[in-house]
């Protein structure tokens, strides 16, 4: 299960490569988490997701501290509701087709 690839210019002006490892709403608003694919880190970061004049989307950081806990928390909360599906066997985890993990899978 590949997850897409998007490709964001940082502050100097750069194209990085960034993998998109979740997307979630929030309070009428949306959110994606993504890792630099060229970093040996374990870095993630979380962007807010807005539509530029084109209706393209724009990934912006997330300036208020309030909503960024806000939506850490709800990231964190989502990320245990996958964890706590699989633990318990309610996905098909031997079957790629048929599972709704957001996890990627090794066979």
């Amino acid at each position: 299960m590949d997850n897409e690839i998007i490709q964001l210019v940082d502050d100097e002006g750069n194209e990085v490569n960034f993998e998109l490892i979740a997307s979630f709403e929030l309070d009428d608003n949306k959110y994606a988490v993504v890792a630099p694919i060229d970093d040996n880190s374990d870095d993630a970061y979380i962007l807010k997701v807005e539509q530029d004049e084109n209706g393209e989307d724009l990934f912006v950081g997330i300036e208020d501290e309030d909503e960024f806990n806000d939506v850490v928390e709800a990231y964190n909360e989502l990320m245990e509701e996958y964890g706590e599906d699989c633990d318990n066997n309610e996905c098909n985890c031997n079957d790629e087709k048929g599972c709704n993990c957001s996890h990627n899978h090794e066979n």
